[in-house]
């Protein structure tokens, strides 16, 4: 008879062993997709138990009470422009829910602060600090989510400003449009028409009451496509949209059960237990849209579902190789006069992770070889003339230490025996190229042979 160590034990090689071995054995469609679904489990469970995503939570949580009211005030000034700044309060009541009927208050006395506040006694320099604040809201948000989609940068200052204005004033706007004409097609005479009409009446109905998971799901979905400084697909995003929405109308019908059960929160907290469920709340919210965007990341690069989160190094010929390939590309998209280059386009040129590929683009940026864009997705373009950049030279700034290794250098007890081994073959290789330069080399035919058959 097994006892609760060995289900213990084949529990635990199930997870390590044969769950990984799928891949490499005959299996149905069926059981492949099981044993996918059980594998994207395992590396969620993993990355939560890492603690990041609990981390970024927790401070997107502070980051949120502080900018609250300032985002609410500029999203409540630009709406009240357009004559629908009513229609703000119900958004926030359905934002709290799950708080009960405290959540009510809570959201009049948010208001309260929004509508008391007068944004021409703060002056030029209070209203700029207004600005950067909820600006640093969303620049929290996006290094979450860049963590998340492990983009190594942020978007340059000028584009910060122009995509998250556009966020801010734009955004409110087209969302209570989206509500005003999808509640005027409700209630036109077409609609109550077809609603006598079955099996018309009866989808609609469903529709109806699905309409606010749906919307949900979409703003989910804007989330993940706008806010990572990386490409992601539709369908990717839309997949973490409708899983993060999914835990977020269960988890709040959960938390309301909670919410109102929790009398023990109200004995020791008194006045202020309604703004520490609302602190859990705003946590709970902040992790499930962090769920999401990780559910939308392993969608998008099935590859990186691996047993170990361990990122292997890329090793100096390896990390050549994937400079060569990068600058080959590039040089012959310049070369060609072809449209330059996106991540996504040498994604699938070299089928390797974008975040990969994403080393390999920073360290020739900050060496001066390349630059990016200002174009949505960035393009790369090459910074100097392909035909006075040798390959010997590029390998050479590939090599070149960076600052804190340069520091180690100084300090490092070399032999006179390993400098002139080392300065050997840097000759050798350079010797062995003939002062290639990059458009020599994107213009090399296939058939052509190298300058020299000896290997490097």
């Amino acid at each position: 008879m097994r006892g609760p160590v060995d289900y213990y034990r084949q529990i635990k090689k199930f997870l390590v062993i044969d769950l990984w071995r799928v891949d490499n054995e005959p299996a149905g469609a069926i059981k492949r997709s099981a044993y996918r679904l059980v594998k994207l489990l395992f590396v969620l469970v993993r990355e939560f138990s890492n603690g990041q995503l609990n981390l970024r939570a927790m401070s997107l949580v502070y980051t949120t009470l502080l900018s609250m009211v300032p985002l609410i005030a500029v999203s409540f000034s630009v709406l009240k422009a357009f004559g629908v700044h009513n229609q703000i309060e119900p958004l926030l009541q359905n934002l709290v829910v799950p708080l009960g009927a405290n959540g009510n208050e809570l959201v009049t006395n948010i208001l309260g602060f929004v509508e008391n506040m007068k944004v021409g006694v703060l002056g030029s320099v209070g209203l700029a600090f207004l600005l950067y604040t909820v600006i640093s809201l969303i620049q929290k948000i996006e290094e979450s989510f860049n963590y998340v989609w492990q983009a190594k940068s942020s978007r340059p200052l000028s584009r910060r400003f122009s995509d998250y204005l556009s966020v801010i004033m734009v955004g409110p706007v087209l969302v209570f449009s989206a509500m005003g004409i999808t509640a005027s097609l409700l209630n036109s005479e077409l609609m109550q028409r077809m609603l006598s009409i079955e099996p018309f009446g009866s989808l609609l109905i469903l529709l109806t009451s699905l309409l606010p998971f749906i919307l949900v799901v979409l703003a989910f979905t804007f989330i993940y496509i706008f806010v990572p400084n990386t490409r992601v697909n539709f369908s990717s995003a839309l997949v973490g949209g409708i899983v993060g929405g999914g835990m977020w109308q269960l988890t709040g019908m959960i938390f309301a059960q909670f919410a109102t059960s929790s009398t023990r929160y109200a004995a020791i907290y008194s006045g202020f237990a309604i703004l520490v469920l609302f602190m859990i709340w705003i946590y709970v919210s902040w992790l499930i849209l962090l769920i999401g965007a990780q559910v939308a990341y392993y969608h998008q690069n099935p590859q990186q579902i691996r047993l170990s989160n361990v990122r292997l190094p890329l090793n100096g010929r390896f990390r050549e190789q994937m400079t060569l390939l990068v600058i080959y590309w590039i040089t012959l998209r310049f070369v060609k006069d072809g449209k330059p280059l996106t991540l996504e386009n040498l994604t699938e040129l070299l089928c390797m992770p974008g975040e990969r590929i994403c080393e390999i683009l920073e360290l020739l940026q900050q060496r001066g070889v390349l630059i990016e864009s200002n174009n949505e997705p960035p393009e790369y373009l090459l910074q100097h003339d392909p035909a006075t950049l040798t390959i010997a030279g590029l390998l050479q700034l590939v090599r070149d230490p960076d600052e804190e290794q340069q520091m180690m250098a100084s300090q490092l007890i070399s032999v006179p025996v390993v400098d002139i081994l080392h300065m050997r073959a840097e000759q050798g290789i350079s010797k062995y190229l003939e002062n290639m330069t990059l458009r020599e080399m994107v213009l090399t035919e296939e058939t052509d042979t190298p300058p020299s058959s000896q290997p490097v």
